[in-house]
C-alpha cells in the first residue's frame, strides 16, 4: 500500500515533467529544422537525445532533494529513513544515472552516428537504402569500438592496488575482476562517462560561454527594424542595377565583354538575386503578423535580458571565487584540485543555505541555473554554429536546419550536459555533496553554578569530517570524482570558460543589433525562396 502511494505519487510529479521536457523538445527540433529536409527518424532521434539531456540534467537536483529529505533539520534521520531505506533510495538514484549515462554512451557512441552517416550516404541519390545502412554501420563499429576501449580501460584499471607486492600475475588479474564487481561496474562508467565529460567541458567552453553572454544581451538590444532593413536593401538593388546596366551598356555596339567585366557581371547578378531574395523575406517579416506580437513583447524580453545577465554575473563570480579558492587551498594537482568545504566564500555559496530554510527555493535556483546554462548553451550554439576546427559545418537556422545539424546540435547537448554536473558543483562543492543534510556532534557546555561540564548533541551541516553512518553523499558526487586527472582538467577549463565568457561578452557588446533575416547571405545553402519564416527573436 504504501510502495503503491509513493509510485503514484512520484508519477503525479514527475509525469508532467516528463511530458513537459518532450513536448519542449518536440516544438524546439520542430521549429528548427528544415521543412524541405525533414525525416522521420532524424527528428524522432533528435527529439529524444534532446530530452534524455534535460532528464539528465533534472537528475541533480532530485539527488540533492533525496539526500536531504531522509534527514530532519536538528540531523537525525526520520522515522521512515532507516538504514534500508535509505540503501533503497540511494541504489534507485544511482540505478537511474546508470541508466541514463548509458541511453548517452548509446546515443553517442552509436545511435546519433548512425543515423548522421545514413543521412549522409542518402544525399548521393545512386546509393541504395542497403548500401547507406553498410555504410553508414560501419562508420559507426569505429564510435563502438572508442566506447568499448573507454569501459575496458574505466573497469580495469582499479583506483587501488593489491596489497601484496609478490601476488601473481594470475592473483592481480582476479584482483582486477574483484575490483569490477565490487563496483557494479561504476568505474567502468564513470570513466567513460568522464572522458566524455572532457569533450562536454570543451563545447562549454566554445558555446556556453560565449552564448550566456550573447543570449542576454542580444535580448536587451533586439534586432534591427524591418522596414528600416527593407529601405536600405531597396536602395542596395538599385546600387547594383545600375552596375549592371553600366557594365552591359558596353557591349551595345556589339563588342565582347573583356573577362574582367564578365566576372564583375556575374558577382553583381549574384548579388541582386541575394538582394532580391533578401527583399521578398523582409517584405514577409514586415507584414508578418508574429512580427508585430514580438514588437508588443518587446519591454519583456528586456526584463528577461537583464534577469539573465544578472544570473550570468552570478555564475561567472561563483565560478571565479570557487576556482580561486581551489587554487589557495586544494592539495594542487595530484589531488585534482579538490576541496571538501569553502574557504573563499562565492554569492552561490552563501545564497543557497539561506535558501534551504524555506523549501523549494534552493532546488528552484538551482534548476534555474541548470536550465540556464542548458539555453545559453543552445543560444551558442544558434550563434556560432557547428564547426570542426576552422571550417563551419552547419549553420542552425530557424526552419532551415539539415538533419544532419540537429543531429549535431543534441550531441553536443548531450555533452554539455554532462558537463554541467561538475560546474555546478564547482560552485557549490558542499551543498552538491550533501544537501541540507545536518548530523549531530558532541558539545560541552559549562554551567557557572555548578562548575560541571555537560554535553548536548548539536546540528552541525554535513561535510568531509562527518561520520559516513550520518551523511548520505550524493550519487552525483560518486561519478565526478573516481579519477582525480579528470578534475584537474575540469578546474584548468573552468579558467577557460571565464576567459571566453569575457571575450564572448566584449564581442557582444561591441556588435550591432542583429539583422531582422539574419543569415540570408551569399553562402547560406539552407535558404530557399519557398520557406518564408520569420527570424527575430
Amino acid at each position: 500500500g504504501a510502495a503503491s502511494a509513493e509510485l503514484v505519487i512520484g508519477w503525479c510529479i514527475f509525469g508532467p515533467l516528463l511530458l513537459a521536457i518532450f513536448a519542449f523538445c518536440w516544438i524546439y527540433v520542430r521549429k528548427y529544422q528544415s521543412q524541405r529536409e525533414s525525416e522521420v527518424v532524424s527528428t524522432i532521434t533528435a527529439i529524444f537525445s534532446l530530452a534524455i539531456a534535460l532528464i539528465t540534467s533534472a537528475l541533480l537536483p532530485v539527488d540533492i532533494f533525496l539526500v536531504s529529505y531522509m534527514k530532519n533539520q536538528n540531523g537525525t534521520f526520520k522515522d521512515w529513513a532507516n538504514a534500508n531505506v535509505s540503501r533503497q533510495i540511494e541504489d534507485t538514484v544511482l540505478y537511474g544515472y546508470y541508466t541514463l549515462y548509458s541511453v548517452i554512451l548509446f546515443c553517442v557512441f552509436f545511435w546519433i552516428p548512425f543515423v548522421y552517416f545514413y543521412y549522409e550516404e542518402k544525399d548521393d541519390d545512386d546509393t541504395s537504402k542497403c548500401t547507406q545502412i553498410k555504410t553508414a554501420f560501419k562508420y559507426t563499429l569505429g564510435f563502438a569500438v572508442i566506447c568499448a576501449l573507454l569501459l575496458l580501460v574505466g573497469a580495469f584499471v582499479p583506483l587501488n592496488v593489491p596489497n601484496n607486492k609478490n601476488s601473481t600475475e594470475w592473483e592481480k588479474v582476479k584482483f582486477l575482476f574483484e575490483e569490477l564487481g565490487s563496483s557494479h561496474g561504476l568505474a567502468a562508467l564513470s570513466f567513460s562517462i568522464s572522458s566524455l565529460t572532457l569533450i562536454g567541458m570543451l563545447a562549454a567552453i566554445t558555446y556556453t560561454a560565449y552564448g550566456m553572454s550573447a543570449l542576454p544581451l542580444n535580448l536587451i538590444k533586439g534586432t534591427r527594424s524591418a522596414a528600416y532593413e527593407r529601405l536600405e536593401n531597396t536602395e542596395d538593388i538599385e546600387e547594383v542595377e545600375q552596375h549592371i546596366q553600366t557594365i552591359k551598356s558596353k557591349s551595345k555596339d556589339g563588342r565582347p565583354l573583356p573577362a574582367r567585366d564578365k566576372r564583375a557581371l556575374k558577382q553583381f547578378e549574384e548579388r541582386l538575386r541575394t538582394l532580391r531574395k533578401r527583399e521578398r523575406h523582409l517584405e514577409y517579416i514586415e507584414n508578418s503578423w508574429w512580427t508585430k506580437f514580438c514588437g508588443a513583447l518587446r519591454p519583456l524580453k528586456i526584463i528577461w535580458g537583464i534577469f539573465f545577465i544578472l544570473v550570468a554575473l552570478l555564475f561567472i563570480i561563483s565560478l571565479f571565487l570557487s576556482n580561486l579558492d581551489k587554487a589557495l587551498h586544494s592539495a594542487g594537482i595530484d589531488s585534482g584540485f579538490i576541496i571538501f568545504g569553502a574557504n573563499l566564500s562565492n554569492p552561490l555559496n552563501m545564497l543557497l543555505p539561506v535558501l534551504q530554510t524555506v523549501f523549494p527555493l534552493d532546488y528552484i535556483l538551482i534548476t534555474i541555473i541548470i536550465m540556464y546554462f542548458i539555453f545559453t548553451s543552445m543560444a551558442g550554439i544558434r550563434n556560432i554554429g557547428i564547426w570542426f576546427f576552422w571550417v563551419r559545418l552547419y549553420k542552425i537556422r530557424r526552419g532551415r536546419t539539415r538533419p544532419q545539424a540537429l543531429l549535431f546540435l543534441c550531441m553536443i547537448l548531450l555533452l554539455i550536459v554532462l558537463h554541467t554536473s561538475y560546474m555546478i558543483y564547482s560552485l557549490a562543492p558542499q551543498y552538491v555533496m550533501y544537501g541540507s543534510q545536518n548530523y549531530l556532534i558532541e558539545s560541552n557546555i559549562t554551567y557557572d553554578d555548578h562548575k560541571n561540564n555537560s554535553a548536548f548533541p548539536v546540528p552541525k551541516r554535513c561535510d568531509a569530517d562527518a561520520p559516513e553512518d550520518q551523511c548520505t553523499v550524493t550519487r552525483t558526487y560518486l561519478f565526478l570524482h573516481k579519477f582525480w586527472f579528470f578534475s584537474a582538467a575540469y578546474y584548468f577549463g573552468n579558467w577557460a570558460f571565464l576567459v571566453v565568457f569575457l571575450i564572448g561578452l566584449i564581442v557582444s557588446c561591441c556588435k550591432g543589433k542583429k539583422s531582422v533575416i539574419e543569415g540570408v547571405d551569399e553562402d547560406d545553402s539552407d535558404i530557399s525562396d519557398d520557406e518564408p519564416s520569420v527570424y527575430s527573436v
